[in-house]
């Protein structure tokens, strides 16, 4: 029986693949976090801080019939983006990757295949070096890497000299803005807008949009189980063994179309633009959240901040229009996954309305 090992249990990408591989008969599924998440049937579940060597050393020597590794832990500072130019958070991420995984490749000898995820930031387009201005659009993987401070490079350039004398694969993804409905992360903007929407909702206010975009800009998302369904093909295909893939629904979204179903599916009417920041806003709202959790009885924490997460909060406002503007989208080619047998896609408007249906089917928003 193959058995995934997912590293990041309880972030974005690693809370949907457990579900996926979970939902699928004949895989065993282990996964492992600093936060062991509550909702995930179907999947052992071990609490583990990657920065310890120690403890990778005891839980990970005895998972001795691995046969694949999907490694979607990340750890960012407060504040996220400074964060992406820190040598330190760097060092920390690619030092997480080899706490892990120089004890399992001692004892997981039938290791087959790793999945490794990382993001478009891989293109350069955060670094001051290359910029927007840098990168061709669309971004595709055939492009030649771009040198630049990057713990993707670090990370991907160590499985390559383990490689040397193994029989296992890699396989890298970079998605673009993931959406889902994992709660208290750092880059899901979903639990952020929900959160905001609820206190609107209280006080009888439409959905307010906050975003601060002045002229509508093309956006793509991925919906985080697309992302894991990808990882599942991944995992048995010929195709996927050592490439790279990038990961969009699709399509693209403006903001002003989209929000008014997301308004429709939370049960409210879309309002008109007003700006503000959620990272600034909602932490100070964090007792009318507690008492929308008390009232209507929601399984969320009561705790506004760790709902929605703090870095959450900020890259809500980035994608909703709080950073600078964008003369050209920075789009996403995805013909290299589809060429390889990967042809999944979804509407993304009808993923809002999903996620955000799950979010109220789960009590973590009020019915």
């Amino acid at each position: 029986m193959p058995h995934v090992l997912v590293a990041g249990a309880s972030g974005l990408v690693g809370h949907a693949a457990i579900e996926q591989f979970a939902s699928q008969p004949g895989w065993r599924v282990t996964g492992i976090s600093r936060r062991v998440p509550h909702d995930l049937p179907g999947a052992t579940l071990r609490s583990v801080d990657l920065l310890d060597p120690d403890a990778c050393h005891e839980v990970l020597s005895s998972l001795s019939d691995v046969t694949h590794l999907v490694y979607a832990a990340l750890q960012e500072d407060p504040g996220l983006m400074p964060g992406w130019l820190d040598p330190a958070v760097m060092d920390r991420n690619d030092r997480m990757l080899r706490n892990l995984f120089e004890p399992l490749s001692r004892v997981a000898a039938g290791l087959e295949h790793i999945s490794l995820l990382h993001g478009t930031k891989a293109y350069g387009m955060q670094h001051p070096s290359i910029g927007l201005q840098g990168i061709h659009i669309p971004l595709r993987e055939r492009e030649p890497r771009r040198e630049h401070p990057n713990f993707y490079f670090l990370q991907e350039d160590y499985l390559h000299e383990k490689q040397a004398h193994a029989s296992w694969t890699v396989t890298v993804f970079r998605p673009t803005v993931i959406y889902g409905d994992a709660t208290g992360n750092n880059m899901n903007p979903i639990p952020a807008i929900a959160a905001y929407a609820a206190l609107l909702r209280e006080r009888g206010d439409p959905l307010y949009f906050p975003g601060r975009e002045q002229t509508p800009v093309l956006h793509e998302a991925v919906d985080a189980r697309l992302v894991a369904r990808a990882l599942a093909w991944a995992a048995e295909s010929p195709n996927a063994r050592g490439q790279t893939y990038n990961l969009t629904n699709g399509d693209v979204f403006l903001w002003k179309n989209v929000w008014s179903a997301i308004a429709e599916t939370l049960g409210m009417v879309p309002g008109e633009q007003r700006p503000v920041s959620l990272a600034e806003s909602l932490p100070s709202q964090t007792d009318a959240w507690a008492a929308i959790v008390d009232r209507h009885r929601l399984d969320a924490p009561r705790d506004i901040v760790e709902f929605a997460g703090y870095n959450s909060l900020i890259y809500a406002d980035v994608m909703m229009g709080g950073g600078r503007q964008q003369s050209v989208p920075a789009l996403n080619s995805t013909i290299k996954a589809r060429q390889d047998g990967f042809h999944d896609c979804i509407d993304t408007e009808d993923m809002f309305r999903e996620l955000f249906t799950r979010f109220r089917e789960t009590r973590r928003f009020p019915a």
